[in-house]
């Protein structure tokens, strides 16, 4: 086996959770090879960098060894090397320390005593001057 399609090979090394998945994710122009997109049909060889757009992050893999099944997880090790880049992965770093500072979801919308709790913290009140007179 010298070439995989590359819909194959993502859902095989468990990139993807399904193929179908994998091969919409080619077609929205998520999956890159050597910066281009590319079609689900495209094949992949061994050595081909491949770059999934996870927003806002960009994940390089590189192939170590092709499979046409899926295979276990701890399998994977074998076929695919990650080489995403330092930036990249402080995006994530920062998308994750930005989402704990989020409201908890599930919360809904803030109630009228939040908002005007929010309000005075930006917009503090300040006493009439003219009033004290």
């Amino acid at each position: 086996m010298s070439e995989v399609r590359i819909d194959k090979w993502l859902w095989a090394v468990r990139i993807y959770k399904t193929r179908s998945i994998a091969s919409e994710a080619c077609k929205k122009g998520k999956v890159l090879i050597g910066g281009v997109q590319v079609k689900p049909s495209r094949n992949v060889k061994v050595g081909d960098v491949i770059g999934i757009k996870r927003n806002p992050v960009l994940y390089s893999f590189k192939v170590l060894a092709l499979a046409e099944n899926r295979m276990n997880a701890k399998l994977v090790v074998g076929f695919i090397e990650n080489v995403t880049t330092p930036d990249q992965l402080e995006l994530v770093e920062l998308a994750r320390i930005a989402a704990e500072n989020n409201r908890d979801r599930g919360t809904g919308r803030p109630t009228k005593k939040d908002r005007r709790d929010i309000d005075d913290f930006f917009e503090p009140i300040f006493l009439d001057m003219e009033d004290d007179e």
